[in-house]
C-alpha cells in the first residue's frame, strides 16, 4: 500500500521497532484491555449477551493487534495492509445474519484511545533524543489512524456483511424477538420456528473455542438431538461456533444425557438453563444458558456442561475478576491452594447439610476419610465453615469452577 507521510528517520524508525517488539510479547495483555472497552462502546446488547460472539470478537481484535506491530517492526511507521481472515469474515456475517449491528466506528474509537495509550507509555520508558521520540510518536499516530481507515475500506470491499438465506434469518429474528421480552403472539412465532412452544422448555448453549472444531460441533447436536430430551428440539445457528438449541417435553431434559454426549467431546462446552414454561420459560431459560456461558468463558474454566441453577451465585460474585480473587483468597486462605480433594470434601460436606454420612456416600469415600478431610481443609481455611457457612461455600463453587482464579492477575489480599 502506498504512504501517506514521509518515512520516519532511522532513528525514530528504531525507535518504533523497539517499542512494537516489546508490545508484540503482550500481545494477549493488549488484546484484553483493548477488548473490554470496544466491546463496550459497540453496545449491541445481542454482541455483549453472547459469548461466543464476544470470543469472536476477541480473536478478531488480537489478529489486528498482532498485524499491525509485526508490520511496523518490519518497516517502522509504514502504512500497515489489514488482514481480514477467512474467521473474521465468518464472524461479520453471523452478526449480520442476526440482525447485530455493532457501532464499529465507536468499538475502533475505544480500541485505538487504549491501544495509543499503551503505546506512549512504552515510548516514554525509552531514552534518547526528544526530537525523535516526537517524530516516532506522530508517525505511529498517523499509521495508527490510517489503518483503521484502510480496515474499513476492505471490509466493505469484501463484502462480508452479505445478507444470508431469509428462512434462516426470519428464525434467529422470531428467536432474538422472544429473548428480548418483546410481545409475540405464541402462534406466529411457533408457525416461523417450526416449534411448539405450549410446553416445558430448557435451553442449551453449545460452543467451540475455534472455527476448526465446528465438525465436532456438529457431530454434538447430532448426539444431542438422538437423545429422549433433544428429539423435538429447537436448533439455531446463532454463530460459526456457537448453536442455541431449546428442548421441550413436559418437564425439564434429562442433564445427565446430556451431560454424557458433552463430556465425550472434549473441546466443545455446554451451558443449560432452568426450565421454564411457554414462550416465558423458553426465554428465561435461554437467558440463564447464555448467562452460564458468559461466565465459563470470563473464568476460563474447561467445564464440559454447566448448569445455571448450579452456578447462579458464582455468577454474581466473578462479574468483577480481582473482587472474585480477593473473596475467595481472604476466605480461603491456605485452603485455596491445598489439595483439591480437601475443597471437595468441605463443599460437600456443606452441601449434604452437614451430614457426614451422606458426603461420604456422594464422595464414595470412607465416613472416616471425609472426616479427616473436613477437618483438615477447616484448619487450613481462613474463615471457618461453623463461623460462615455460606462464605466457606461460595468460595469453594468459585474454585470448583475456576480452579486458577487465584493464579491470574489482580489478586490482592
Amino acid at each position: 500500500m502506498e504512504d501517506l507521510w514521509p518515512p520516519p528517520s532511522s532513528e525514530a524508525a528504531a525507535l518504533i521497532r523497539a517499542v512494537c517488539q516489546q508490545l508484540l510479547t503482550e500481545a494477549d495483555g493488549l488484546t484484553d484491555a483493548v477488548t473490554g472497552p470496544a466491546l463496550t462502546a459497540q453496545g449491541d446488547p445481542g454482541l455483549l449477551s453472547d459469548a461466543a460472539l464476544t470470543l469472536e470478537d476477541r480473536t478478531v481484535n488480537r489478529s489486528d493487534v498482532v498485524q499491525w506491530l509485526t508490520s511496523n517492526i518490519q518497516r517502522p511507521g509504514g502504512r500497515v495492509e489489514p488482514y481480514i481472515a477467512d474467521r473474521t469474515a465468518a464472524y461479520f456475517r453471523d452478526l449480520a445474519s442476526r440482525g447485530i449491528t455493532p457501532d464499529l466506528v465507536g468499538g475502533w474509537r475505544a480500541a485505538l484511545a487504549v491501544a495509543w495509550r499503551r503505546a506512549v507509555q512504552e515510548y516514554l520508558t525509552h531514552d534518547g533524543d526528544r526530537a525523535v521520540l516526537a517524530e516516532a510518536l506522530d508517525v505511529t499516530a498517523q499509521s495508527m489512524a490510517q489503518y483503521a481507515l484502510d480496515w474499513f475500506a476492505v471490509m466493505r470491499e469484501a463484502s462480508v456483511v452479505d445478507a444470508v438465506s431469509n428462512a434462516r434469518a426470519e428464525a434467529i429474528e422470531m428467536i432474538q424477538l422472544i429473548a428480548s421480552g418483546a410481545p409475540v403472539q405464541p402462534e406466529v412465532a411457533e408457525t416461523r420456528l417450526n416449534y411448539r412452544l405450549g410446553r416445558m422448555h430448557q435451553a442449551l448453549v453449545l460452543w467451540a473455542s475455534d472455527p476448526e472444531l465446528v465438525q465436532d460441533l456438529e457431530e454434538v447436536v447430532t448426539a444431542v438431538r438422538a437423545t429422549p430430551a433433544g428429539r423435538h428440539a429447537l436448533v439455531a445457528r446463532s454463530s460459526t461456533t456457537s448453536r442455541w438449541i431449546w428442548m421441550s417435553g413436559s418437564e425439564g431434559a434429562d442433564l445427565h444425557a446430556i451431560e454424557k454426549v458433552v463430556t465425550a467431546s472434549a473441546p466443545i462446552q455446554a451451558a443449560v438453563g432452568r426450565p421454564g414454561h411457554g414462550l416465558e420459560g423458553f426465554r428465561s431459560s435461554h437467558q440463564d444458558a447464555l448467562a452460564a456461558q458468559a461466565l465459563v468463558v470470563r473464568l476460563g474454566s474447561g467445564r464440559p456442561l454447566t448448569a445455571y441453577a448450579d452456578v447462579e451465585l458464582v455468577d454474581g460474585l466473578t462479574r468483577d475478576r480481582p473482587a472474585a480473587q480477593r473473596f475467595v483468597g481472604n476466605t480461603l486462605g491456605e485452603l485455596a491452594h491445598a489439595d483439591p480433594t480437601l475443597r471437595e470434601a468441605l463443599l460437600t460436606y456443606v452441601q449434604c447439610g452437614f451430614n457426614t454420612t451422606r458426603a461420604a456416600a456422594n464422595l464414595y469415600a470412607h465416613r472416616n476419610t471425609v472426616e479427616r478431610r473436613v477437618t483438615r481443609a477447616n484448619e487450613l481455611s481462613r474463615v471457618t465453615v461453623e463461623d460462615n457457612p455460606a462464605h466457606v461455600a461460595a468460595a469453594l463453587l468459585v474454585l470448583d469452577l475456576a480452579p486458577d482464579l487465584l493464579e491470574g492477575p489482580g489478586q490482592q489480599q
